[in-house]
């Protein structure tokens, strides 16, 4: 069976940038792997919106996207180095 990754909410901190998904699961990922989040202004952090079917982020005011699915791959594979 083949089904998407989809999101529900963003949250960041200093250290941090947490997706929580449709499923009830938590990805965690260090916002060091995202230079131009860690620019950012908390407003500009906070404009953020799901697209594609909710399978991705999108934060407008800075052009940036990211797809949930390789937040997830990137987190398995950084578990099993």
């Amino acid at each position: 069976m083949n089904t998407l990754v989809t999101g529900k909410s963003v949250h960041f901190d200093d250290r941090y940038l947490q997706v929580e998904l449709e499923d009830g699961r938590i990805i965690l990922t260090p916002m060091s792997w995202y230079k131009e989040l860690q620019e950012a202004s908390l407003r500009q952090l906070s404009h953020y919106q799901f697209i594609c079917q909710g399978t991705g982020i999108e934060w407008p005011e800075l052009d940036y996207h990211l797809s949930i699915e390789s937040m997830l791959f990137s987190k398995i594979q950084t578990q099993a180095a």
